[in-house]
């Protein structure tokens, strides 16, 4: 869909549906008053300002999302929030704990641990350590509140783009259950069921249950598998106790399991991506220009690759044939396990009001991999308690107190989370890499010789007359047999690498906050918010691995990097023996080291209830989030230049990121109408920035610079680019405009509609730290361009007809939901070939509700005409530079029937 389509169905969907801010209260419940009827937004109360407010008087952005719509939209994860939430979006890559949540385009990229994210997720008032934690079932939901632009003064963990509010049903002084059974296609199974009673007049409990299974969309043809599939369930208790009116206190409890073959990824086709095409170098200042298309056999890579035993059709089935080619033997296998408990206790003493909110959480998953994605066996992990596995064991406090003095209403607290993070890899080269990247090294040198170079069937990949012409020192001269002992060697590295890295986080976050609410005149209000953020960090790692051949060829071809003439070849051969810092003079290592930082960040916001229907506001807010440690043995250093007995810790540690917002906005609220509009400014210096380079991940700080580069940002080079610090400016600039509405014009149908137009874009000149260090090769088409996934133009609508049948209370339901969006880029690095068309998807339910007071039936679609999307691109391992692109593919349509019982 071309952009010019998209901005015409959006603006279509503006006189057919209108939803995207939805009720928390079910339409059908709501009886025929005429002229009278309620307005369901003005009913929905919200904590967004760590008070209870209508969401029509709370003057910031937040999109609310009721229970009646998570139900209707198929929410059972946060992913589906993308459907109802325009300035939303949320992904997931290689892993099920990688979930990544971008608000208005900003979000934290890539698979490291390491990051924070700039949208965290918060449940029932918890923090979850990292997004990806909350992509699992959620159970029965209360409400869902969206908070768009940084956050901090409010309590809880401070965030730079946005934060995500769960709240789950609480306990009720009746006696209630539920039950539900769903079959769909790709064999779909899940069955909830919950119980909430009364224990007394003073105690209230209750419980639900969730288990869900599901066939994979992937069907791995060499290991006669499916990958991700689903195989998860959740248990969630929760009591209340409310001994007077004064007092109240909820504990909960939850334990949730995953047992899942995740992520698979197909190879992106010329077809997919037209304008894709390998580098064969940099244009001065621009984009990656001429060379072969990505798959195909004139790509120099892709016969080596067939010719090492990957099946030809990999490379031309479609992208989204969800057949793939692994290496046989490898898995996907991972599991995940998440539990914890938190305690919410409120008092009231009359003119003050205590909150506070206690928890402990752990945390962890491993995720094996082919992680090469091809069956060519180049890259693996191992499944087991080692592979990629991360481990959070939390403890958070929160205490807020508020009331009223006079003509402000005030807010103080204090916030501290104690994290430890473990990450442990057992990241390893396969049986072939060695063959693989010799095989590299020969198309590399193939301009070079007259004779055919590249001969996978040899074990160096060098076909015998080449390497005969390669060992007479017709190329090299002296130093070729260091060069063939070099080749040789690399071409031997099989089943080598990691044996077990393991790096330990601990974090100390500490705050103050307040936010207080000044009544200057009626109507008029100023709004000051202050947050004082301490943040410790303790790092320390160790490392295993049995990789001889990096520190072999490193004394062997260390001194030929001095040579001009031989440095670029001999140092191909020692990057590749050593690639990510993969070596054996790791073996036994430890390191360590700290971090400690402190900031303050605040909001200021002006608001004019006009009357009881209009509300204007402006605001300006100062966001932040932490720095970090690169959770990577590959940001050690160079490999090539590696001295394990002298390592710098201060290569893995990247800088706080902040950002200074501008918003406008208005809000309209009357019984039949809501309408919620904002603009927006946000500029972020210090953006932390993780992609994957084709070879490790790389993690920098983004800034701008406010005198021109001269293209030394994009030219390829690391050692150009350099800005003078006083000239040093935001990195990454994010601007739009937002509108949400909700129409109601029968007791019986709802409508809705939601556009966000944002502009996220990188500084034209760009460095790679605050004191204006050049920014890295591998972002060098980053300059003045928008960033990955960041789609200018976002649109949902939704449509709900609820009309009595009988006079029995039986309903219909007819629910229809789409979500629109413009072209993107989904890779970090904005390479060609990562590019995503605009798409439309579409949702939708039907059935008949309160059957006999009791029971529904409905029939449910997700992704209703099967829409074919990316969510992300990216390099694949170690193929670069001849470069093919594999892709993390959105799912498929999916359909079934639920039927379900109330007592």
């Amino acid at each position: 869909m071309t952009r010019t389509s998209l901005y015409a169905l959006a603006l279509a969907g503006c006189g057919l549906a209108l939803p995207a801010i939805a009720q928390d209260v079910d339409e059908a419940s709501v009886e025929d008053e005429g002229d009278d009827v309620v307005d369901p937004q003005n009913r929905v109360v919200i904590t967004a300002q760590g008070r209870q407010q209508q969401l029509s008087d709370v003057p910031v952005a937040v999109s609310a999302v009721s229970a009646v719509e998570l139900e209707r939209s198929g929410t059972s994860d946060i992913r589906e929030l993308n459907q109802v939430a325009p300035s939303l979006l949320v992904s997931s890559t290689g892993n099920e704990a990688n979930g990544s949540a971008r608000i208005r385009g900003i979000g934290t990229v890539g698979d490291n641990p390491g990051l924070e994210s700039s949208v965290p997720v918060f449940i029932d008032g918890v923090y979850r350590s990292r997004s990806g934690n909350a992509l699992s079932e959620l159970g029965p939901l209360d409400r869902i509140e969206i908070l768009r632009g940084p956050q901090g003064t409010l309590g809880g963990r401070n965030s730079t783009a946005g934060l995500i509010s769960i709240y789950t049903r609480e306990p009720q002084f009746l006696f209630e259950g539920y039950a539900s059974a769903t079959y769909g296609n790709y064999d779909a199974l899940r069955f909830e069921a919950g119980v909430n009673a009364p224990l007394g007049e003073t105690v209230a409990a209750r419980i639900d249950g969730i288990y869900f299974q599901r066939d994979g969309f992937y069907t791995d043809v060499v290991n006669d598998t499916d990958i991700n599939n689903r195989d998860r369930f959740l248990v969630r208790g929760q009591v209340l106790f409310e001994p007077s009116d004064r007092l109240s206190l909820r504990l909960v409890g939850d334990y949730s399991q995953k047992d899942e073959a995740c992520c698979a990824a197909t190879f992106v086709q010329p077809s997919q991506a037209p304008l894709a095409r390998v580098s064969t170098g940099l244009d001065p200042f621009t984009r990656p220009a001429g060379g072969p298309a990505l798959t195909s056999t004139s790509n120099p890579i892709v016969p080596i690759l067939i010719g090492l035993g990957n099946d030809p059709r990999a490379f031309t089935q479609d992208t989204f044939n969800r057949d793939i080619y692994m290496t046989p033997g490898r898995t996907f296998e991972g599991e995940t396990e998440d539990y914890g408990i938190s305690g919410e206790l409120k008092y009231d003493f009359g003119s003050v009001e205590l909150t506070s909110i206690t928890a402990y959480r752990e945390y962890s998953n491993w995720q094996a991999s082919d992680t090469d994605y091809t069956q060519v066996d180049i890259l693996y992990r191992a499944p087991g308690d080692d592979a990629l596995a991360r481990e959070f064991a939390t403890f958070t406090q929160e205490i807020r107190l508020n009331g009223s003095v006079g003509p402000v209403d005030w807010l103080i607290g204090g916030y501290y989370a104690n994290e430890k993070l473990q990450v442990r890899d057992n990241l390893r080269f396969g049986t072939q890499y060695g063959q693989f990247v010799s095989c590299r090294l020969a198309i590399a040198l193939q301009a070079s010789l007259p004779v055919t170079v590249p001969d996978p069937s040899q074990a160096n990949c060098f076909s015998p007359t080449a390497f005969g012409i390669l060992s007479s020192g017709a190329v090299f001269g002296a130093a070729t047999p260091a060069i063939v002992a070099g080749i040789n060697n690399l071409a031997s590295i099989s089943d080598l690498g990691g044996t077990g890295d393991v790096y330990n986080q601990t974090s100390n976050n500490f705050a103050l906050f307040t936010h207080n609410i000044i009544e200057l005149t009626e109507g008029l209000n100023l709004t000051l918010g202050l947050r004082y953020t301490n943040e410790n960090k303790d790092f320390d790692a160790a490392f295993g691995n049995d990789n001889t051949v990096c520190p072999t060829n490193r004394a062997l071809l260390g001194p030929l990097l001095g040579v001009p003439s031989l440095a670029a070849f001999a140092g191909g051969i020692l990057a590749l023996s050593c690639q990510g810092n993969s070596t054996s003079e790791l073996d036994g290592i430890s390191l360590a080291d700290s971090r400690d930082e402190d900031k303050f960040t605040g909001t200021a916001i002006l608001s004019y209830k006009l009357d009881p229907d209009w509300l204007v506001y402006g605001s300006f807010s100062r966001g932040y989030k932490a720095g970090g440690f690169n959770l990577d043995r590959s940001a050690l250093s160079n490999p090539l230049a590696l001295d394990a007995t002298n390592l710098d810790t201060a290569n893995l540690q990247f800088a706080a990121e902040t950002v200074d917002s501008f918003e406008i906005g208005i809000k309209y609220a009357t019984p039949m109408l809501s309408v919620s509009i904002a603009a927006f400014n946000q500029d972020f210096s210090d953006f932390q920035l993780n992609t994957f380079n084709g070879s490790f991940y790389l993690v920098q700080n983004i800034n701008g610079c406010g005198v021109s580069l001269a293209g030394g940002d994009r030219d390829g080079d690391a050692t150009t680019g350099v800005c003078p610090a006083d000239d040093v400016t935001a990195g990454v600039t994010s601007r739009g405009i937002e509108l949400e509405t909700s129409i109601r014009p029968a007791d019986d149908i709802t409508v809705g509609f939601g556009v966000t137009w944002a502009e996220t874009t990188f500084a034209d000149d760009l460095v790679g730290t605050s004191q204006g260090a050049p920014l890295d090769p591998a972002l060098r088409l980053l300059p003045g361009d928008n960033m990955s996934n960041a789609p200018e133009l976002v649109g949902t609508a939704s449509f709900a007809y609820t009309p009595a049948i009988g006079d029995g209370g039986m309903r219909g339901l007819f629910y229809v939901n789409a979500r629109m969006v413009s072209d993107y880029n989904t890779g970090s690095d904005l390479l060609y070939g990562k590019e995503q068309d605009g798409y439309v998807v579409v949702n939708g339910r039907i059935g008949l509700t309160d059957i006999g007071g009791m029971f529904s039936i409905e029939g449910f679609v997700q992704n209703l005409f099967d829409t074919d999307y990316t969510q992300v691109a990216f390099n694949t391992p170690f193929v670069a530079p001849q470069q093919t692109y594999s892709a993390f593919l959105a799912e498929p349509r999916t359909y079934g029937v639920t039927v379900r019982a109330e007592f």
